[in-house]
């Protein structure tokens, strides 16, 4: 499949899409119309017809998509027809729940290294890995062939720890520190927990008038 550039609220979907479409490949259906697959992830048909014609699909007028062939097509979109390595830095609670996250593997990112500064982390297990300090990064990011980095550190390290994994030749930081990071090359995804709490917030209040 040749590159196309996808919107990124369209790239944002493609991951729930391919989700819904496993599960329902898993109930029997082997063609999907956009009206049941806009139900499975709460949006329009409008909307998912759109989104999927960026990978270059249409669709059948009145019979749908075939899934399998949909389905394929989507992995392409978001790289997934092989395995990628990935490191964590910052194994605190937060850090050690995602090492331990058995989904990742089946999605085809595998954790590889694991990676802190306190000496009570340093040598500590999880799983088949053992907690190295964050000097050995550059050398074992070079020896797995890493892509992509996690950093659940605390705040006040966070942006010296991107600095790190993009000197090591990482492209892609999923970021759970509460800051904005700033990288020169690499593409970077906050997750932050308490802006989404906030949210619920929102309209948690506008429920009550």
């Amino acid at each position: 499949m040749k590159s196309v550039t996808i919107p990124p609220a369209s790239v944002a979907r493609l991951p729930l899409y391919l989700y819904a479409l496993e599960t329902l490949q898993s109930e029997g259906m082997g063609t999907i119309s956009s009206e049941i697959l806009a139900n499975r992830v709460n949006v329009n048909a409008a909307k998912v017809r759109k989104d999927l014609s960026f990978l270059g699909t249409h669709g059948v007028r009145g019979v749908g998509y075939d899934s399998a062939v949909l389905g394929q097509e989507i992995r392409e979109a978001l790289g997934l027809t092989r395995d990628f390595g990935v490191v964590i830095v910052g194994i605190g609670n937060l850090g050690a729940a995602l090492a331990s996250y058995d989904s990742f593997g089946a999605a085809r990112f595998h954790i590889v290294g694991l990676y802190d500064t306190n000496p009570e982390k340093i040598g500590t297990r999880i799983g088949d890995l053992e907690v190295r300090h964050l000097r050995h990064l550059a050398a074992d990011v070079a020896e797995h062939d890493v892509e992509i980095g996690i950093i659940t550190t605390p705040t006040a390290v966070a942006q010296e720890v991107a600095q790190q994994l993009e000197d090591c030749g990482i492209r892609s930081i999923l970021n759970f520190a509460q800051t904005v990071l700033h990288t020169e090359n690499a593409a970077v995804r906050r997750v932050d927990l308490s802006t989404e709490l906030q949210i619920l917030g929102y309209y948690l209040r506008s429920d009550r008038g």
